[in-house]
């Protein structure tokens, strides 16, 4: 006897495989492989005003600056409070430093 195969029922697992893939790779990053450093050097850091270390910042040139601005405390810091070293949402693939900054620099919200 033969089966079919809904069509229904290939769009469900279509979309279940779907959510799962992002997952699973994610956690292959976590648990395994380092995320390089970003060089302050890169081109997308340099047009972004990129520094290692926020109380090193050209106050002149940035302004806005406030010294209390740093990776750790921007929206797009992915690190948890206690990490030395965290993602970036903006230099995707690369990690940043707590203490660094970036002109994108944007207060992550009370949780």
């Amino acid at each position: 006897m033969q089966s079919k195969i809904s069509r229904r029922a290939v769009v469900k697992a279509a979309l279940i495989v779907g959510v799962f893939i992002p997952t699973v790779d994610q956690l292959a990053n976590a648990a395994g492989e380092e995320v390089p450093a970003l060089d302050p050097n890169d081109p997308a850091a340099t047009a972004l005003g990129f520094v290692i270390d926020t109380t090193k910042i050209d106050a002149s040139a940035n302004p806005t600056h406030n010294p209390t601005q740093k990776c750790g405390t921007c929206a797009q810091f992915q690190g948890k409070p206690a990490d030395a070293r965290g993602g970036c949402n903006i230099f995707a693939g690369h990690s940043v430093p707590q203490g660094g900054w970036c002109k994108v620099w944007t207060l992550k919200p009370v949780a």
